[in-house]
């Protein structure tokens, strides 16, 4: 019996399009994902009741549903409950990632970061193959 491997599937949710454009990227040509973007935290959850992902990355400052409040109602949602979350965000000051990662996060990346070495970061914070 053979196994096949499948590419993780990574949701990545900002509001920035830049930004989302460089992650999928990283992850995707460089990092071997599938990557699914959405531009708001209320599109994320539209997508999390049909679709399952093996890691959220998840803007933490965005108009509407910020990264915080969208990842409450993330765990909320049957598609969300157990899925590695990584929050990207500007916030580098020691006090403002404690905070972030008291949350229940897997980890903080943040902005700017290295795109090449993006999703090696992802998979050290979330135990993905």
């Amino acid at each position: 019996m053979t196994l096949v491997r499948t590419a993780p599937h990574a949701l990545i949710v900002d509001d920035d399009d830049g930004i989302r454009s460089v992650v999928d990227i990283a992850l995707g040509l460089v990092g071997g994902f599938d990557v699914t973007e959405a531009t708001s935290g209320e599109e994320a959850l539209r997508l999390l009741e049909d679709h399952r992902f093996d890691v959220i990355v998840l803007d933490v400052m965005m108009p509407g549903l910020d990264g915080p409040s969208t990842l409450s109602q993330i765990r909320e949602t049957l598609n969300g409950a157990s899925v590695p979350v990584v929050f990207l965000t500007a916030k580098a000051q020691p006090h403002e990632r404690r905070a972030l990662e008291a949350l229940g996060v897997r980890g903080v990346i943040v902005k700017p970061f290295d795109p090449l070495s993006l999703a090696d970061d992802l998979r050290s914070l979330t135990d993905i193959d």
